[in-house]
């Protein structure tokens, strides 16, 4: 709900025309709203060619339903604001550790919000930037990389030079309390569509994001809810919760609700005109499209309690919960989730030793997670549910409920020996090659609890459909395969 006084835009000089440069009259107006002690700043219809907007305390933007704030591009119409001068970032990438750099972005802020049925168009923004100076380098990039060459990489993580006056977040967030972002349709967010870091008391609700990398991201974030947010993005994933260095020092995500969401790996803007298309096959990890929900990569900081439901996943990676960074995750629950066509493993809980951190980072730890009622159909048949520790550090205290899973086509292949355990690789379904298992693998896992697997494919598989490997099972009943 609006509350305080209007500001219209057009009253600061704004045009609209999609030609003329109105960020410098949006941040008058948005300047002029801080001033009266807070208000709302609109955009009425139109099309707003803008650079680097910043939202101050008690401001809210209203983007009516026709109007479209479009990411003007570098060159010389102007430039966005330069990323923060914040010292060497040495555990995490550029895109995370910079929020000035922006179409929206805001610091320090407190009781903001974006608002309406307009549109952001990320025209200028771009999905790049530097990966992180970490001088361990193991672990950075996923194992499908491998093979890439250095020229295609390149493309991907341009220079810090390079970046300096683009803007590659639309909406980014850093120390905020009380946001609340709803009913918005963004377009090519670049790096990230949103990105939230250390915000306490944040709302995301009812947005439709079309976006060529990161959908939401909420990293160190503390009381949120995501609820029916519709996210595509094939290219990386669409819901992630992180807990980063990306500040310079450890903290928690807790208290998370995640409801009512769907995310797809659709060909980019095939979601938004409706069409849906499915000619990418690859993401640009060279690992089949994402689209996906995940706890992790970055897991420096614990994660409690986090809740998962009523979601549903379209042409996309599955579930993945990952701990890596030294992290602790734990109280998660995830329920009522419906998946159709999922490009790797419907489930992936993986605990690694990356360690990507100050020297003396340890193994973190997963447990107390639990997860009921989901139901998988058209699964990628080289890839199981997948639950893996490390030797002498399982994963602890999993609950498995009514666990329904859909597996498309054959696997004719050998069955696969035992994979390596790869303590240090990049977490990713992918990274042990085909399961050794069809339906269900699970390594160094301890205090299992199953009850109603129910494991489906269309035709005789070499590999059996459930291995436990170094996996103490505390209760299992109820389980149902086919082939057996």
């Amino acid at each position: 709900m609006r509350t305080g006084k209007v500001f219209d835009v057009r009253d600061h000089g704004a045009r609209g025309d999609g030609a003329a440069l109105d960020s410098p009259a949006i941040n008058a107006a948005i300047r002029a709203a801080e001033a009266a002690g807070g208000g709302v700043v609109v955009l009425p219809p139109g099309r707003y060619l803008s650079f680097s907007l910043q939202l101050r305390s008690k401001v809210t933007l209203a983007v009516e339903a026709g109007a479209t704030l479009v990411a003007a591009e570098k060159g010389p119409l102007g430039a966005y604001d330069l990323p923060e001068e914040r010292g060497p970032q040495l555990y995490q990438d550029f895109g995370h550790s910079h929020w000035h750099n922006s179409l929206i972005w805001a610091d320090g802020a407190e009781d903001i919000a974006i608002i309406g049925k307009g549109r952001i168009d990320g025209l200028g923004l771009t999905r790049n930037g530097p990966g992180t100076p970490w001088s361990k380098q193991a672990g950075e990039r996923p194992l499908s990389m491998a093979a890439m060459p250095a020229h295609d990489v390149a493309k991907l993580e341009q220079s810090r030079q390079a970046m300096l006056g683009m803007g590659n977040k639309a909406i980014a967030l850093a120390h905020c309390r009380r946001i609340r972002i709803e009913g918005l349709t963004i377009f090519k967010g670049g790096h990230f569509a949103v990105l939230a870091s250390e915000v306490d008391d944040l709302d995301l609700f009812d947005l439709v994001i079309d976006t060529n990398r990161d959908g939401l991201d909420l990293d160190c974030v503390r009381r949120a809810r995501v609820e029916r947010c519709r996210v595509n993005s094939p290219n990386d994933d669409a819901i992630v919760l992180k807990t980063s260095l990306a500040l310079g020092r450890r903290a928690a995500c807790e208290d998370i609700e995640v409801r009512g969401c769907i995310v797809t790996g659709y060909d980019l803007g095939t979601m938004l005109d409706g069409t849906r298309q499915r000619t990418q096959q690859l993401a640009p990890d060279r690992d089949r499209v994402t689209g996906r929900i995940k706890l992790g990569t970055e897991s420096n900081g614990d994660f409690r309690r986090l809740r998962i439901s009523d979601c549903r996943f379209e042409r996309s990676r599955g579930l993945a919960i990952e701990s890596v960074d030294g992290g602790t995750i734990e109280d998660v629950l995830a329920e009522n989730i419906v998946m159709e066509e999922v490009t790797t493993a419907p489930l992936f809980l993986r605990l690694g030793a990356r360690l990507r951190g100050p020297e003396g980072t340890g193994v973190g730890a997963i447990r107390g997670v639990e997860v009921r009622s989901l139901v998988a159909r058209g699964i990628d048949p080289r890839f199981g549910a997948i639950l893996a520790g490390l030797p002498g550090k399982p994963i602890e205290e999993v609950r498995l409920r009514d666990i329904d899973l859909g597996f498309d086509g054959g696997f004719s292949e050998p069955v696969p020996a035992a994979p390596a355990e790869l303590a240090d690789a990049y977490p990713e379904p992918s990274m042990f090659g085909p399961t050794p298992a069809w339906g269900f693998w699970a390594r160094h896992v301890a205090g299992l609890e199953v009850n109603g697997l129910r494991l489906r494919r269309e035709t005789h598989d070499p590999r059996p459909p459930v291995l436990l490997d170094d996996t103490r099972v505390a209760h299992a009943e109820r389980a149902d395969y086919w082939p057996a």
